[in-house]
């Protein structure tokens, strides 16, 4: 398992549009169709990564708890199928319902929105406030596969605090750490 850093996505940075099949609705979703009231999270994930495995029950937890304070969730995978078949659609809908995402898993078939929030790995996490100005990307927490750090998505519910509070953000915020994006 290679270890990827996130790319930096400066604070202050417009979220980038986009319109895609949701796996689990069927439907096509917008920027604005997942948006909160008072803002909203984007995640990079996918089925097979196992930094992405070992924090699926804090994904959910989090998009729980948040959702109810105005905050939208959706998740996107954008990895090259060909090289990485179980990341397909089809799987990703079996994969939201097993690991019961409340939550959108888009797939960004042609990588355009993984490109344009300059994501690099996965998971890759983004919080948007309700004018859809980046007031964070980076970790979720310090856990990491094997590390034994608690998997309690500190840094994301920092973040969140601060915007829900109306406080600025985060001065520092820790890049993620995955794996790579599989690029076409």
């Amino acid at each position: 398992m290679a270890l990827t850093p996130s790319h930096p996505f400066p604070t202050g940075t417009l979220a980038p549009e986009f319109c895609l099949p949701d796996t689990v609705s069927g439907k096509n979703l917008s920027l604005q169709d997942v948006m909160g009231n008072n803002g909203c999270v984007i995640m990079f994930i996918c089925n097979h990564c196992p930094f992405v495995i070992h924090v699926n029950e804090e994904l959910v937890r989090l998009a729980n708890e948040y959702t109810t304070q105005g905050i939208g969730f959706a998740a996107f995978s954008s990895n090259d199928i060909q090289s990485f078949p179980q990341d397909a659609p089809l799987f990703m809908t079996a994969h939201a319902r097993n690991n019961q995402y409340p939550f959108p898993y888009l797939y960004d078939e042609n990588q355009a929105v993984a490109k344009s929030y300059a994501a690099a790995c996965t998971p890759d996490f983004y919080i948007f406030d309700a004018k859809l100005v980046s007031v964070y990307h980076g970790q979720l927490d310090d856990s990491r596969p094997g590390n034994g750090s608690p998997i309690d998505g500190s840094s994301m519910r920092q973040a969140l605090h601060q915007l829900l509070h109306g406080l600025p953000p985060m001065a520092l915020q820790k890049l993620s750490i995955g794996c790579g994006i599989k690029w076409k």
